[in-house]
């Protein structure tokens, strides 16, 4: 289901918020989790704008404490702590990270996103690679998150 097939004013008010988060100032994004953004949409709007900055320590505001992160192929990550460091490693190795959201899909604490992951290793283009994440929100913040990616795929663009 897409935003666009939502009924109702949430629904609505989800397809707008989509089309003008591609351009979101990031910091702006970041500064509303510390200003109490809540609600699930909020949560994973500011998370996916954190990315930009490429430091670790401002998605953490954006993650429960034990949470459960896992990316399709791997091992299950448990831990606010263990997840922000897998993801400053990433940053320490790419020249680029850039995430964008194409589509998003909410049901109560649980969001449903279409993303490009725009991601460059030193010297080389930013890759496009597509990816859905599901994340499920309790309290303000993000208990669960799985990505579905096509590894192999994703390898073959970097």
């Amino acid at each position: 289901m897409t935003t666009s097939a939502m009924a109702g004013s949430q629904g609505e008010h989800e397809e707008d918020e989509t089309k003008g988060r591609t351009n979101m100032d990031e910091t702006t994004a970041v500064e509303d989790a510390r200003d109490g953004a809540t609600t699930p949409s909020q949560v994973v709007t500011g998370f996916v704008a954190a990315f930009g900055t490429r430091e670790a320590a401002r998605l953490a505001p954006y993650l429960h404490e034990d949470i459960e992160f896992q990316a399709y192929g791997d091992a299950p990550v448990h831990g606010r702590d263990a997840v922000l460091a897998i993801w400053a490693g990433v940053f320490a190795s790419m020249a680029a990270v850039e995430f964008r959201t194409l589509n998003r899909a909410t049901n109560g604490d649980l969001v449903i996103e279409e993303q490009v992951h725009g991601l460059g290793l030193p010297g080389r283009p930013v890759a496009p690679i597509r990816n859905m994440a599901v994340y499920r929100v309790q309290h303000g913040r993000i208990i669960e998150w799985r990505d579905y990616t096509n590894p192999e795929y994703a390898r073959t663009l970097m």
